[in-house]
């Protein structure tokens, strides 16, 4: 991994804490979206003003799925070689019947079949 991988993890996982944090730090009014189901306030989703730890949460939020990208996006594969590629890759090279090749060999040792 490099340098900025390195500090792009250690970021996140700052940022993850910090995020959890927050959000068990917040009380529970019923002012926010929980507010519709617990029948909090008279609008649907809550008052417009937020507080400063909403304010926090929704802006580390974004930090962190910004974060999540980069790291992303730093530790895909090499050869931009996707997941579909890799899977063509694999089913050219076991194009053979295994199943069938399985199922001769044990037929010595299976009972009869009793509708036979």
């Amino acid at each position: 991994m490099g340098v900025l991988s390195v500090v792009l993890l250690v970021f996140f996982i700052i940022a993850a804490i910090l995020l959890i944090l927050l959000v068990l730090i917040q009380n529970e009014e019923g002012d926010s979206l929980g507010g519709i189901f617990a029948g909090g306030s008279s609008s649907a989703f809550g008052s417009r003003s937020g507080n400063v730890l909403t304010r926090a949460t929704s802006i580390l939020g974004g930090i962190f799925l910004v974060l999540s990208l980069g790291l992303a996006l730093l530790n895909r594969t090499p050869g931009g070689t996707g997941v579909e590629d890799a899977g063509r890759q694999l089913g050219a090279e076991g194009t053979s019947d295994w199943w069938q090749e399985s199922g001769e060999a044990n037929d010595a040792d299976s009972p009869p079949d009793p509708l036979e």
